[in-house]
């Protein structure tokens, strides 16, 4: 039996315009990447090499927390060390959180002989998440451990769905050098709406599938628009509608926010226009003083999986 994986989890992107809570899909870069090592103090530790000041504790480390989920369901009272070399730099939009929990829920189900399928592994990696975030939700979890676009059809039971995409689709996403909870992100989104709202973020959602699965980028590009969250999410982003349409001038089919941001993603549909939408993004948010670092990325079939 194993002693030690390395484990790499994608980024994902999350709501992808009216998928609020339902829809996401994995990125090829960038990612986390875990080293999981079995230890003799039968307990969970947690060392970080990344950099990014992750906290330690194992009662409020997201990754130890959907850990433990999966330790405590299987009755293991083994002890691992989760190392963190490369993390996803928390409260960018990209699925930080997402990526740790899975990341350790797999790396430690590979050590244990792999008990568990990837899909049986979502509800361990989603109790992490719901910590991080105070939501039970799987629209970064899914895409992040299966990988494509994922559609969670519904929570009880937990429905989750492929959805098949062009081949042509690439992503751009600006990540400016703001930080935004994905909890605090939540508390903006008020809790009802009326009912032509409701029609409206049904009908982009919607069309939006429809237009994936049918490789019709002109209604993937319609229908990017989210009514739920967007609008109450943006407003420490400068001059977002502005943004937005720079890069549809530059040949995105659409963009918007990457989960609660403050990541911005744009759908394109090849790897130049993508890139060239990125330069867009990231001179946007030059102008207004602010580094930024962008990706540009095709949508990534694989998810999380073992690299060493």
């Amino acid at each position: 039996m194993r002693n030690e994986v390395t484990i790499f989890c994608p980024a994902t992107v999350s709501n992808v315009g009216p998928g609020f809570d339902l829809l996401g899909f994995a990125l090829e870069t960038p990612g986390d990447e875990l080293v999981v090592k079995r230890n003799d103090l039968g307990k969970l530790q947690l060392i970080d090499q990344s950099g990014t000041g992750l906290p330690l504790d194992p009662h409020t480390n997201v990754a130890a927390i959907a850990a433990s989920a999966l330790l405590d369901e299987l009755k293991i009272a083994d002890g691992f060390d989760l190392i963190f070399t490369k993390k996803i730099n928390p409260g960018s939009g990209l699925g930080s959180s997402a990526a740790s929990c899975v990341a350790a829920v797999m790396g430690i189900n590979e050590l244990l002989g792999a008990p568990l399928s990837a899909p049986e592994l979502l509800p361990y990696a989603m109790e992490g998440e719901q910590a991080a975030s105070g939501s039970y939700h799987a629209d970064n979890i899914a895409p992040a451990l299966l990988g494509g676009f994922t559609l969670i059809r519904g929570y009880d039971p937990l429905d989750i769905k492929h959805i098949p995409y062009p081949d042509d689709l690439h992503c751009a996403v600006v990540h400016p050098d703001l930080q935004f909870k994905t909890s605090e992100g939540r508390k903006v989104i008020p809790k009802t709406f009326p009912i032509a709202t409701a029609i409206a973020q049904a009908g982009n959602l919607a069309g939006l599938i429809a237009g994936l699965t049918t490789s019709d980028h002109g209604l993937i590009g319609r229908s990017i628009v989210d009514h739920f969250a967007e609008p109450y999410r943006t407003g420490k982003l400068p001059e977002f509608e502005a943004l937005r349409k720079k890069t549809t001038d530059a040949g995105a089919l659409g963009s918007g926010l990457s989960g609660s941001g403050p990541s911005i993603f744009a759908l394109c549909r090849s790897r130049e226009i993508a890139e060239s939408v990125a330069a867009v993004m990231q001179a946007h948010f030059s102008e207004h003083d602010i580094t930024s670092n962008t990706y540009v990325s095709k949508v990534s079939e694989a998810g999380c999986r073992i690299t060493g």
